[in-house]
Parts: C-alpha cells; sequence; structure tokens
C-alpha cells in the first residue's frame, strides 16, 4: 500500500494529475476545495471516493482514495474544554486500520494554535488511537520548541512514541526530530528557507511493514507548492 501526504498550497483541481504518477492507494492533501462543490469535472472524477472537510469549499483537508480501497469516516472528537480544533480527519480504511488525516491550523488561538491544536486533538482522542496511521502537514518541528510550555511538538511526538506511534521518517533515515536533513516545505518557496513540518506517523503494524520513504524532489514540486509530497510504501497483508 503507498500512501502520500501533501499540501498543495490551493487549487488542486489543477495539480492533481501531478499525483497521478505516485499510483498512491490514498492521499492525504492539505489546502485543497471541496471536490463535491468543484465545477472542475476531470478533478470530482479523480475524487469520487474521498472525504473532505474544512470551514469555506475553498480550502480544507481531503483524503483521497483509490477505488479498491474502503474508507469510512470515524466520530472522534474535535472538541477539547469548550474548543474546537482543526482540521482532524479520522477514518477506516478497508476496515483493517486507521488513518488521521492532519492539517494543524492557527485557528485564532493566542495559545494553542498549530501542534497546540494537535496536542488537543490527543488528549480527547489518544485512546482511538490503535493500529494507526497518522499523517499530513504538523506546521511545526522540534526547533520551535519554546520552554514554558507542555505542548511543544516534542511533548506532541513524546505522546505519540507511548502509544507506540512513531515518525516513519526519523526511523527510516535514522534522524533525530528538528535535525532532518531533507525539508518538506519551502517559505515562500524560498530554496534557502527549507523547514521540516509535514510527516507520516505509524504504530508498529507499520514501522515493521515499511518498504518505502521518499520526499519529493525539489525542482519538480517546488513549482507547484511550496510544500513537497511525502510518500511511504507497506507491506501489508
Amino acid at each position: 500500500m503507498k500512501i502520500v501526504t501533501w499540501n498543495c498550497n490551493g487549487a488542486l483541481r489543477n495539480k492533481f494529475e501531478h499525483l497521478l504518477d505516485f499510483e498512491a492507494d490514498i492521499y492525504i492533501i492539505q489546502e485543497c476545495e471541496d471536490p463535491a462543490l468543484s465545477r472542475h469535472q476531470e478533478y470530482t472524477a479523480w475524487a469520487k471516493n474521498h472525504l473532505w472537510l474544512g470551514s469555506t469549499k475553498n480550502k480544507g483537508l481531503g483524503i483521497f482514495a483509490a477505488e479498491h480501497i474502503k474508507i469510512e469516516p470515524l466520530d472522534w472528537s474535535n472538541t477539547y474544554q469548550d474548543h474546537t480544533v482543526k482540521y482532524f480527519s479520522p477514518c477506516m480504511i478497508n476496515d483493517t486500520f486507521q488513518l488521521l488525516g492532519v492539517w494543524t491550523h492557527q485557528n485564532n488561538s493566542p495559545n494553542f494554535g498549530y501542534i497546540g491544536q494537535l496536542w488537543k486533538y490527543l488528549q480527547v482522542n489518544k485512546q482511538h488511537l490503535k493500529q494507526t496511521l497518522v499523517a499530513g502537514d504538523f506546521n511545526s518541528n522540534t526547533i520551535w520548541d519554546q520552554w514554558d510550555r507542555w505542548w511543544n511538538h516534542s511533548d506532541v511526538v513524546k505522546e505519540l512514541e507511548e502509544l507506540g506511534i512513531r515518525s516513519l521518517y526519523h526511523l527510516h533515515y535514522k534522524e533525530e526530530q528538528g535535525r532532518e536533513s531533507i525539508p518538506t516545505f519551502y517559505f515562500h518557496r524560498k530554496p534557502e528557507r527549507p523547514y521540516h513540518i509535514d510527516y507520516i506517523f505509524g504504530s508498529q503494524e507499520f514501522s515493521d511493514r515499511l518498504t518505502k520513504f521518499k520526499i519529493g524532489d525539489i525542482e519538480q514540486w517546488l513549482k507547484i507548492s511550496d510544500h513537497l509530497p511525502v510518500s511511504c510504501e507497506f507491506e501489508l497483508n
């Protein structure tokens, strides 16, 4: 099975064809428009097996699956202490494992923007995370940890590890959080402003069966988005 996560930087209707060469089973795409409300026939045809959520029809989080993949939404809470977090899309794949699509958002939160949104989401849903992939744009990295808060990137990584869910990039390349050698994002598409903020985490069932892990080529993808696609493959039963 092949999984791809990519922040398309909007207008996926004009960009989805660049994904076809992956021949992936599942795509987790951030900043894409709602296929159900799109007038682009080719895009809606490609996206016929999908889940999507967002605050506006033009920009949200989509999970797109091949025709042979069964994808069902899961009813997990997106509320922590009366605060609605976004964007998180939990689903069941082929009745066998869970996928949590992620696009962390500032969400007008003065204290819990981006990785804080994921920290809050974990507090009310960690009991569900079994045989799970967590993939998407976290908008975060250990390099931005702040000493006076308890929900840093490193804290979220630790909580996931306590659930047996680890970053597949860091396992594959044997690198530490915050010391990634391959960026996934270029601020304002400037090659001199690289960061690693897109991730695929997986429970041991996935780390044990991981066969490939790759980040897209800058020469190809930076013309299309400020993010590079992250892909991985598994030998699943």
